[in-house]
């Protein structure tokens, strides 16, 4: 293969959120009458100011994502796009609390997206696990309550634990008891961190809560003491380049960090966030990055290897998905 070629390649995504990610056609079956102006207005953030602007988008999703049905059609429509993005291993995150606004308790809403998952997983031959979110503005019961779902569904394909949502606007002091009996279960966590605040609103997760990946953390970029840190612990960064110019953290493609970042030696991945409220695919970030970047296929191979040492899945797992990648970049 050419290195011209590089979307085609096999990849692995760490951070897409499945409320973010509704394309037409899906949000077509839910709501019929919608038409594509209108869809391009409610679900696509490009002209986004903030990062709350890109969260009002996911709100329009969510209120389509509150039946069994729905639910699964949307879990649906996302593998199509990753299949169309050529991914072999995925972790797809979503908040459970949020599909409760009809008939659905959230440990129902687990169930149902776990079995789609699941499902959908031997379909297209997508290695997939679910990461469930608590949100910055949740209180402490709430969190506790997204955390003890991790934990009851820990023998399904539910991996992992995060918070997201607005970090400018909501301290961590409601979640740490949270992430205590995270670490206490040895439940993997992530925690998004360093996107609308700086660095040391990553400094601040790290010290509070722990995670093993930070979800964005492109502001880390900012000190270099907390680079060092984050390369001597080994703490994996989810870096989204197009979201972060959707929400204008940075103004262009060819300023955000994530060459620097891989150049520095730490552990990053490549992930499209949202693709609807982006606008993206995960070809579509691969291939800017190679067009301002002028990244060869080793280092996206690198980027693919380093993203499967930090997924929350088994050895047997990683060792299978790195193989496959490694044969295949070449």
């Amino acid at each position: 293969m050419s290195e011209n070629s590089i979307i085609i390649y096999p990849k692995v995504e760490l951070h897409v959120h499945l409320d973010c990610c509704l394309s037409f056609e899906v949000v077509k079956k839910i709501r019929p009458n919608i038409s594509n102006k209108d869809y391009l207005k409610n679900f696509i953030g490009t002209s986004c100011t903030c990062l709350k602007d890109y969260i009002k988008c996911a709100d329009n999703a969510v209120d389509l994502m509150q039946t069994k049905e729905e639910l699964e059609l949307v879990t649906i429509d996302l593998f199509k796009q990753l299949k169309k993005d050529n991914v072999l291993y995925v972790e797809i995150r979503f908040a459970p609390l949020l599909h409760t606004n009809k008939d659905l308790s959230s440990d129902q809403v687990v169930d149902i997206i776990s079995k789609i998952t699941f499902e959908q997983s031997k379909i297209f031959g997508i290695h997939a696990g679910l990461i469930l979110c608590t949100l910055r503005h949740y209180t402490s019961s709430q969190s506790m309550e997204t955390v003890h779902l991790v934990n009851n569904f820990r023998n399904t394909n539910v991996v992992g634990f995060d918070i997201a949502a607005d970090e400018a606007g909501y301290p961590l002091d409601e979640h740490i008891d949270a992430f205590k009996f995270a670490s206490k279960n040895k439940i993997h966590c992530t925690a998004h961190a360093g996107e609308a605040l700086g660095y040391k609103n990553v400094l601040d997760t790290l010290n509070k809560i722990k995670p093993s990946r930070i979800g964005h953390g492109v502001r880390s970029v900012e000190d270099e003491n907390l680079l060092n840190r984050l390369k001597i612990d080994n703490i994996h960064l989810e870096l989204c380049p197009t979201s972060n110019i959707v929400t204008k953290v940075y103004d262009r493609f060819k300023d955000h960090p994530i060459d620097q970042l891989f150049k520095k030696g730490l552990s990053i991945s490549v992930n499209s966030d949202g693709r609807t409220i982006s606008d993206t695919s995960l070809n579509n970030e691969y291939d800017k990055i190679k067009s301002y970047f002028c990244w060869s296929n080793q280092d996206f191979l690198k980027c693919n290897v380093n993203a499967m040492k930090a997924s929350f899945t088994d050895q047997k797992t990683k060792d299978k998905i790195t193989s496959l990648l490694e044969s295949a970049y070449i």
